[in-house]
């Protein structure tokens, strides 16, 4: 989830979202259903509680002043963001790893969005923006599945796009981040910069209250301040980007930054496989991990068995393991366009969840659309 752009949403969003899911129980985010509305609003109030703002220390005012040097940013002015933000004491436990190993379970992760509702939700959301996304189709190859896939994953279609104020969250995670984080110096580094990338967005905007996620994310896409500042469009064409309050500019952003990372028209995410046993080599196999590696040749050659479709697949393959608890794992070969939606979060979970998904609504939307032409 090397870091990528996007952090939130391939390294804490995931341990916040995929790891609760993954050991069966409900992320606590308002548009996961097994927890009741009432647990899920009295855990992230609990979660976002404020302390005092950080006001003109030392601290906070060392920061402002190094911000204000490296993004070229007013020194008055980031003092006061900086002066204004408030410390959010449940934030900094919220990006430490989980303190026991948990069991990953695919099926569990996969009930927690493809699920009637969310379905329904993708359906009205295409129908409402048909016109944008059959636009991104064009201009950056990437189908709408893939799209509403992602923005369904994300925020439910804009139902949770995260009630933080991001300046809170951002300053939090970079004056607060816990030193017992194994990875604690780079992690403070990358919040440190997206505060700047923040920064820069706000002063530009002239408004510093946007809300988004525990981490930073924001909008629609639950794009980080960098990811912002490199894939985010004015798709909508009114002269400003604006990935809360517009829709298509999250369309078009969401298609931008998959073509970015390669995106390969036409190009299969995925394809079933199944294994001889007799030769099969799994270790070198799972050994590059998503990453395609083998050409079809090396691939079946390991033990691999796949239909006459992905047979004809000119790329490379990656052998993708899926764990489900118990149970025995869950395998797909995946081509260099699955690889791409890992960048947006890096793990094949929820890689898998963005692509079902975008596909259930598609098919429900032509299951529509055939029903109303019965009629």
């Amino acid at each position: 989830m090397a870091l990528q752009p996007s952090l939130a949403l391939r390294q804490f969003t995931a341990v916040f979202l995929l790891l609760a899911a993954l050991t069966g129980h409900a992320a606590t985010k308002p548009h996961t259903k097994a927890r009741s509305a009432a647990h899920h609003k009295a855990a992230a109030h609990k979660a976002s509680t404020h302390g005092p703002a950080y006001g003109k220390t030392a601290e906070a005012m060392t920061l402002a002043d190094e911000l204000a040097q490296q993004y070229s940013l007013p020194k008055t002015w980031v003092r006061e963001q900086i002066s204004q933000a408030k410390y959010l004491k449940g934030v900094p436990k919220m990006v430490l790893p989980p303190a026991l190993p948990t069991a990953k379970n695919w099926r569990a992760y996969r009930e927690r969005f493809i699920e009637p509702r969310r379905i329904d939700a993708g359906t009205q959301f295409w129908q409402t923006y048909q016109n944008a996304l059959s636009r991104a189709e064009q201009v950056y190859g990437v189908p709408a599945e893939m799209v509403v896939g992602i923005i369904g994953v994300e925020t439910f279609y804009g139902q949770n796009m995260g009630n933080y104020r991001v300046l809170d969250a951002l300053t939090t995670l970079t004056l607060n981040f816990p030193a017992s984080h194994p990875r604690a110096a780079e992690r403070q580094a990358f919040f440190k910069s997206e505060l700047g990338h923040f920064l820069v967005q706000a002063h530009q905007q002239g408004d510093a209250s946007i809300s988004g996620s525990f981490a930073g994310a924001m909008g629609w896409p639950q794009f980080m301040p960098s990811s912002v500042a490199k894939f985010a469009v004015d798709f909508d064409g009114d002269g400003r980007i604006d990935l809360r309050n517009s829709p298509v500019d999250a369309i078009g952003s969401v298609a931008h930054y998959f073509k970015a990372f390669g995106w390969q028209t036409g190009m299969p995410t995925h394809y079933p496989v199944s294994f001889d046993e007799a030769r099969l080599d799994k270790t070198s196999l799972l050994a590059p991990d998503i990453l395609p590696s083998f050409s079809i040749n090396n691939f079946t050659a390991k033990g691999a068995v796949l239909d006459e479709q992905a047979l004809k697949h000119t790329g490379q393959l990656a052998l993708v393991e899926l764990f489900n608890g118990d149970e025995a794992p869950s395998y797909v070969a995946g081509t260099d366009n699955f690889y791409v939606v890992t960048r947006y979060n890096w793990s094949s979970y929820y890689a898998l969840a963005v692509i079902e998904l975008g596909q259930a609504v598609k098919a429900n939307r032509a299951l529509a659309s055939t029903a109303s032409n019965v009629r």
